[in-house]
């Protein structure tokens, strides 16, 4: 089979971008060894967060460290036997928190931010998933006065880039989350992100958008990938060779199998994460996503029920699943809310990509003609899918990119 392009990744970052470069007139295939959707991009809060304009940076102050070395906070937690392999990668991490580098990070990803939902909005539209989104914004939750101050700081951080962000009193708390089992101090309402009811629902209506537009989804490994003498590009699927002038390396956490093999040394890190849904007790209803700051987690309503999802644990992709930190939430999560039988035999963990620098990579590979990258985007691929697509399909087709794609570059490293 041969295609215009070929996108490696069936999550949300490779089947939007496969849907934008449909709409600006290439001939697409997809290939994966999954399902759509059904890999890193099946499990987070499913939150198009507009709002998330600071990146998630390393902690610094030296309290917070000692906390963290112990490795009995909720919010975080890492497997001792990996730090010889990724301290390398929290080194970099934590050089590029420095908070004049932490501010430079943010500005090179506000573009993006900025364009979340607005390129993710006519791909929704057109795939007839508009019942999937609730407009509601999410709650940030706290308990200490501590805690409400570091919120306040936070909150006017994101104010001047034209967000809405009110803040609560425990009764306001309350009149908008009647059924929280806990009397809390205060919280704020981040009104302008976008939620999702099922993350996976939405990928599998981009897969049948993109194949109603005559895509074509091929099972396939990424490891197969060859350049030919002509300079296009191959992959072996289970429908025979196929072959793109250019390929999107869209693969998350996996992308390593492509990027390696052909000599690339990326600072790419790992942090996993784990979910459980749950039924709600009795008539209880939760009518926002809810992150309990002061403990770690977030509690967000989605169609199979109550998703409880952890932080973030520094380990190895491939390590076998460590789900502590949900066994230390769950008690937590069912005093803040009615939460009744677990729904999924077993806790689902996923990985998300980082760089160390909070900054997706996406662009040309500096030394393979035809070859582009889009991953690394770390908590924000479902936020960050639609717009990459759009940045990812002007550089492709030589038109004007809508920011300038350089600091996403891989070549920054």
């Amino acid at each position: 089979m041969q295609r215009d392009v070929l996108v490696l990744g069936a999550g949300i970052v490779g089947l939007s971008t496969a849907l934008k470069l449909q709409e600006a007139g290439r001939s697409v295939a997809i290939v994966d060894r999954h399902e759509a959707g059904q890999g890193t991009s099946f499990g987070n809060a499913g939150i198009i967060e507009r709002a998330s304009i600071w990146p998630y940076a390393f902690p610094r102050q030296l309290g917070d460290l000692l906390a963290y070395a112990f490795n009995r906070r909720a919010d975080a937690h890492y497997h001792l036997s990996a730090l010889p392999r990724i301290a390398p990668f929290l080194a970099r991490y934590w050089w590029a928190s420095e908070p004049s580098r932490h501010e430079k990070s943010m500005r090179a990803a506000l573009p993006l931010v900025e364009r979340c939902f607005s390129e993710h909005e006519p791909l929704i539209e057109a795939a007839g998933a508009g019942y999937l989104l609730r407009r509601g914004g999410w709650l940030k939750l706290f308990r200490t006065e501590e805690s409400l101050a570091e919120a306040i700081a936070a909150a006017e951080l994101v104010r001047p880039f034209g967000l809405t962000v009110d803040q609560l009193d425990g009764a306001g708390v309350a009149s908008l989350e009647p059924n929280l089992s806990e009397k809390m101090l205060g919280g704020f309402h981040y009104k302008d992100p976008i939620s999702v009811a099922d993350p996976a629902a939405l990928s599998r209506a981009y897969l049948n958008l993109f194949e109603q537009r005559g895509g074509a989804f091929l099972s396939g490994e990424a490891d197969t990938l060859r350049q030919q003498a002509d300079g296009r590009w191959s992959v072996k699927t289970r429908s025979g060779a196929a072959t793109g002038r250019d390929i999107v390396v869209a693969l998350g956490p996996w992308a390593d199998a492509v990027w390696k093999p052909l000599g690339y040394r990326l600072p790419m890190g790992i942090k996993r994460g784990y979910h459980m849904h749950y039924r709600p007790a009795g008539n209880a209803v939760l009518n926002h996503t809810v992150l309990d700051d002061d403990v770690g987690y977030v509690l967000a309503p989605m169609a199979r029920g109550i998703r409880l999802t952890t932080g973030a644990e520094f380990a190895l992709r491939d390590a076998p699943p460590t789900p502590v930190q949900l066994e230390r939430v769950e008690p937590l999560a069912r005093k803040l809310f009615p939460l009744e039988t677990r729904l999924d035999a077993k806790p689902w963990m996923g990985n998300r990509p980082c760089t160390p620098d909070m900054l997706p990579i996406i662009g040309p590979a500096p030394r393979h003609k035809g070859l582009w990258f889009a991953f690394g985007h770390a908590h924000h691929g479902l936020t960050l899918g639609a717009v990459t697509g759009r940045l990812v399909t002007e550089m492709i087709t030589g038109a004007e990119t809508f920011t300038d794609p350089a600091p996403y570059s891989a070549a920054r490293f």
